[in-house]
């Protein structure tokens, strides 16, 4: 009988209480002011850096340079956590974290954006970027190539000193 009542008394508390959930799908919220959903990427402020690519956790951003002046950006948006890095390191600003957080579909191609940028070179040196700084010479040299027809971050990298030593032993000269 005491079970009975207990029982009685949570349903009165319950009904008292009103309503305690949000219609979501009817009638859903705007996102809160600086919630980070998914990046965009703006082609026209882009400069190809790379460092979106360089520095996201999920490795979700592929870089492929087809040439010195041609270079391919690719979000994936598989394993995005929308953690902002990548819009975080940017120089220029060109991804933004939009207020979308409703990316569901059938189709994993309507996630994904695709960059195509024209890298300019300077008519002294040739490079198309600013000398890098010690800590960036300490990262990946050379071109990207990362398989985009497979969607994978690909580390490939070459030695400095090709078929060579990588210390040189010391002679010692006694007297």
């Amino acid at each position: 009988m005491t079970s009975l009542l207990s029982k009685i008394r949570e349903v009165m508390v319950g009904w008292n209480a009103g309503r305690v959930t949000l219609p979501y799908p009817a009638a859903p919220a705007p996102p809160p002011p600086r919630f980070r959903g998914r990046p965009i990427f703006d082609a026209t402020k882009c400069i190809g850096c790379a460092g979106c690519a360089n520095n996201c956790p999920a490795r979700e951003i592929l870089v492929y340079d087809v040439c010195q002046e041609i270079r391919i950006l690719k979000y994936l948006g598989r394993r995005c956590t929308y953690c902002g890095r990548c819009a975080d390191v940017c120089p220029e600003g060109a991804i933004t974290m939009s207020g979308e957080f409703e990316n569901a579909t059938p189709a994993i191609g309507d996630i994904e954006q695709r960059l195509e940028l024209f890298m300019s070179t300077c008519q002294r040196c040739g490079r198309c970027f600013t000398e890098p700084s010690p800590l960036e010479q300490l990262k990946l040299k050379g071109y990207r190539f990362d398989d985009l027809e497979h969607d994978r971050w690909v580390f490939r990298s070459q030695g400095y000193l090709e078929n060579s030593p990588v210390v040189d032993d010391l002679t010692i000269e006694l007297d």
